[in-house]
């Protein structure tokens, strides 16, 4: 009894301490430093965290400058277990680049409510960053993987900082650019994080040999039967362009090209496919890339590795998804296959919106294991 009582006075005063956003004097820049932590807005909190905090801390960006992130962290009801709460970071798909397009400003629509109430039910805190750039200071760098990595991993060193009732385990789920992110985290967490505990990775329809389309990018190129093409590939070039002004990106462009990269940064993704649902990629160039240095800095930004992997990975994709082409995913875990990484193919039959929800009970079951908490 006494024991319960001063649980639920502990928790009763980290709501109270949240309850205002809190500035905080970290260490200038350091990597998960935490600038600052608040409640969310109340139509954005979610059944079964018993607090639901928006955070700002510092991270990473594409050339390795400190860069500022924002995200959202969700603990769940009760009491921690022993060892403190397991931690999910969500990396999420892609909104847009402008700041009004980050999640913590748009804020979840119902069904990813539902969803992160799944995980908290699980027995997961779960952390969402916004990602570098996106409703912070800077340029979004999209499809940096690198950059997106550092995000995800820097938000779960802010989340334990903010709360000491986390534990030091946790693992990455991404869907989408998020997919992209969530590879580029596997790949990276031990070694950028070995105080932490990285279990595991599960990538939903990630992008990938995106890549090996990059050198045959030209004014020739016309338009491609999947959704979303010429958005995603123009966002591609708007990160590139804040992230390498070396490269002169707008050389490589048309007129129309410049006036699509100018208003992006103002576009979500709903928009930004509205105003181009009629245009092809080959508009917005104009001359080839092939042999320029613009496909060394692609490559750098958008390979997923193949190897190199140190924890298990689930790879989930649908059937019927017209944004990230199953036989594309199918030669990433083919290369993954025969690099020997430890990874789990999980299809389903279902679009890339659908593959969300299909792939959940899967996604908890994987992580309850890899946690050991099955």
């Amino acid at each position: 009894m006494v024991a319960r009582f001063i649980a639920a006075i502990s928790i009763a005063l980290a709501l109270l301490a949240s309850s205002v956003t809190t500035a905080h004097s970290a260490p200038a820049k350091n990597p998960g430093a935490v600038v600052s932590v608040g409640d969310l807005p109340r139509d954005q909190w979610i059944s079964g965290a018993q607090q639901s905090l928006l955070i700002e801390y510092w991270s990473v960006g594409p050339t390795g400058e400190p860069m500022l992130s924002s995200g959202s962290l969700f603990i769940p009801d009760g009491v921690a277990p022993t060892g403190g709460w397991p931690i999910l970071a969500r990396a999420h798909g892609t909104t847009g680049v402008g700041d009004e397009c980050a999640p913590t400003v748009i804020g979840p629509g119902q069904e990813v409510k539902d969803y992160i109430t799944r995980w908290l039910n699980s027995g997961f805190a779960v952390v969402a960053t916004d990602y570098v750039g996106l409703g912070t200071p800077g340029v979004h760098p999209y499809l940096d993987g690198a950059s997106a990595a550092h995000s995800v991993i820097d938000s779960v060193r802010a989340a334990r900082t903010i709360d000491d009732r986390l534990s030091r385990k946790w693992g990455v789920i991404g869907i989408s650019q998020g997919g992209h992110a969530s590879m580029f985290t596997a790949h990276m967490a031990t070694a950028v994080a070995p105080e932490l505990d990285f279990r595991g990775t599960v990538a939903m329809a990630p992008p990938s040999n995106l890549e090996s389309v990059t050198p045959l990018l030209g004014p020739y190129v016309p338009r491609i039967p999947l959704e979303g093409t010429t958005s995603y590939f123009a966002y591609v070039m708007y990160g590139l362009r804040a992230a390498r002004p070396d490269l002169d990106v707008d050389s490589y462009l048309t007129p129309r090209g410049v006036e699509v990269l100018d208003q992006l940064g103002e576009l979500c993704i709903g928009a930004a496919d509205e105003m181009l649902r009629d245009t092809s990629l080959g508009e917005l160039f104009s001359r080839p890339l092939l042999d320029s240095p613009l496909v060394g800095a692609l490559h750098k930004m958008l390979h997923i590795p193949t190897s190199g992997y140190d924890r298990p990975i689930m790879l989930a994709q649908g059937l019927e998804d017209e944004v990230v082409p199953p036989l594309s995913t199918a030669k990433l875990y083919a290369e993954l296959l025969a690099n020997r990484v430890d990874v789990t193919p999980r299809v389903y039959p279902t679009d890339h919106i659908g593959l969300f929800a299909e792939s959940q009970p899967d996604a908890i079951r994987f992580m309850l294991t890899v946690f050991d908490m099955g």
